[in-house]
């Protein structure tokens, strides 16, 4: 675990985004745990190590910020998972990973980044509107919740061919 001082110190340098690896995981899963009501398990992570998928950490130095999955399906991608720590996060550590992963996605092929993001999410809609998704429908009952289900917004970006 790190302090909330070293974060600031982390933030104000470049960050790195780098493969996550598996020895990563244990660092994700204690982010992943503070980022949602309904975390993955660590086995659901172990099981990305594929190769249609690539798996991104973000970091400076040995602390690792925030991390992000992606399923490579033909010609789509899908970004399954991104999150930041609590207190790295509103420093622009989303917007680094998202930008890497469009830019890396594009650049190895793919026509579109799928994605989808809880409707009570603003703060997650307005990135990813503001990075130039648009939505294109929605999964009723898509999220876990406190109270049942939640609904997702299904968001698409379309990269010029």
């Amino acid at each position: 675990m790190v302090s909330t001082g070293t974060y600031q110190s982390v933030l104000k340098a470049d960050l790195l985004v780098r493969p996550l690896v598996p020895d990563d995981v244990a660092t994700v899963m204690d982010i992943e745990r503070q980022g949602y009501s309904h975390p993955w398990t660590e086995s659901v992570f172990l099981d990305c190590f594929k190769d249609n998928y690539r798996l991104w950490a973000a970091s400076h130095g040995e602390t690792l910020v925030g991390y992000a999955v992606v399923a490579y399906m033909v010609d789509e991608a899908h970004l399954l998972n991104i999150c930041v720590h609590p207190g790295a996060r509103g420093k622009g550590v989303g917007r680094h990973i998202l930008r890497h992963v469009v830019s890396t996605a594009a650049h190895e092929g793919m026509i579109q980044l799928l994605l989808e993001v809880r409707a009570s999410n603003a703060m997650a809609r307005a990135l990813y509107e503001n990075e130039g998704f648009r939505e294109i429908g929605k999964r009723p009952g898509y999220y876990p919740a406190a109270n049942g289900r939640e609904e997702a917004l299904v968001m698409v970006l379309e990269f010029g061919q």
